[in-house]
């Protein structure tokens, strides 16, 4: 009986703990499209008013997304965090803007991934490296992209259109439209050929005369 109860608390919890285009807390959204959710329970959300998420877009369970250091930080008028249409944002993935962070149309991004903007210097060797003073460089993720579980994107990444990182990569630079990328750093390992298909991309060894 009493677990019954819970159970049924807690599916009730879950249908109007959630946030959509529907309910007032959208509100504190620079925008959220029509047909976009996020779950209930979510992880920690704040600068809502420099997020917007678009059309369709699913934010799953434990999902953080925050805009700036805390909340009520005072940002600008412009959005740090753009999220686009029909996107799915997997259990547990943290994304970090404090500069921008543009992720496009129809991206996957699967559970326990995590994408910032910024990142803290080392710089001075006598200064703790957590108490110097972070850099901000720009992310983009374009239309299609596919992250794996786990996968991490630092900041100044810019992956291209349809682009496959896989689970557990360390991701940072400019990757061009249609490839696989894999590893700790990231690099590419296929990539899209017209006319030839998907292509292995030689190693370092294969690729010494």
């Amino acid at each position: 009986m009493v677990c019954g109860a819970v159970q049924r608390l807690w599916a009730a919890a879950g249908e109007w703990g959630r946030v959509t285009a529907s309910r007032p807390a959208r509100f504190r959204f620079a925008h959220l499209g029509e047909g976009a959710c996020l779950a209930f329970p979510p992880g920690a959300i704040f600068g809502e008013r420099c997020i917007t998420i678009d059309d369709d877009t699913l934010v799953g369970v434990g999902v953080s997304i925050s805009a700036g250091f805390v909340p009520g930080q005072e940002l600008g008028p412009d959005p740090i965090v753009e999220i686009g249409r029909r996107c799915s944002i997997g259990r547990g993935a943290h994304i970090v803007g404090h500069r921008s962070v543009r992720i496009g149309d129809d991206v996957f991004i699967a559970p326990y991934s995590y994408i910032t903007d910024q990142n803290h210097t080392f710089d001075d060797p006598s200064t703790p490296i957590g108490v110097q003073r972070p850099v901000n460089n720009p992310v983009t993720i374009g239309d299609g992209c596919w992250l794996g579980a786990g996968a991490i994107v630092l900041p100044g990444t810019r992956l291209g259109r349809n682009v496959v990182v896989a689970g557990g990569a360390v991701v940072r630079g400019t990757f061009p439209d249609h490839c696989v990328v894999a590893g700790v750093p990231a690099r590419i390992v296929r990539r899209y050929r017209p006319g030839h298909g998907w292509q292995p991309m030689p190693t370092e060894r294969e690729e010494t005369p």
